[in-house]
């Protein structure tokens, strides 16, 4: 993967790398356990869903900052007409992720953003299963 991690440059305590999210596509629900991240909007038009059930939603765009607390769960979502390009930096400077971990989405948003593929995957969502039966998506 490219960017800084400890894997490309020897980093210590953060990580930076961009990520490119085709429109009408979506990231997988997660949290990055114990870890924050700065996200800084390249271009595009994201939703990040975030929060307990990923219950808030803010929009941002080209220029816009998000910053995202340790252990909070988010979901962001390319509502835009082209190509969203973010810039993330993280306080987990390890490319392997073991510190990411998915969470379900909650029926209500897959009903409110419909089956969007996952970014990268070409895989269309699927709502989520009975309590305790892992992440959709």
């Amino acid at each position: 993967m490219a960017g800084v991690s400890a894997q490309s440059a020897g980093a210590r305590h953060l990580r930076l790398h961009h990520l490119r999210f085709p429109p009408g596509t979506r990231g997988r629900p997660h949290v990055h356990a114990g870890h924050e991240s700065a996200i800084f909007v390249a271009s595009g038009d994201v939703d990040v869903w975030h929060g307990v059930e990923l219950s808030r939603r803010v929009t941002v765009s080209g220029g816009d900052y998000v910053y995202i607390p340790p252990d909070t769960p988010h979901l962001p979502v390319n509502v835009g007409a082209s190509d969203a390009v973010v810039v993330v930096a993280r306080t987990d400077p390890e490319e392997t992720e073991e510190s990411v971990f998915l969470v379900e989405m909650p029926r209500r948003l897959v009903e409110e953003i419909g089956a969007l593929p996952v970014a990268g995957t070409g895989v269309p969502s699927r709502p989520p299963g009975p309590p305790g039966a892992g992440a959709a998506g």
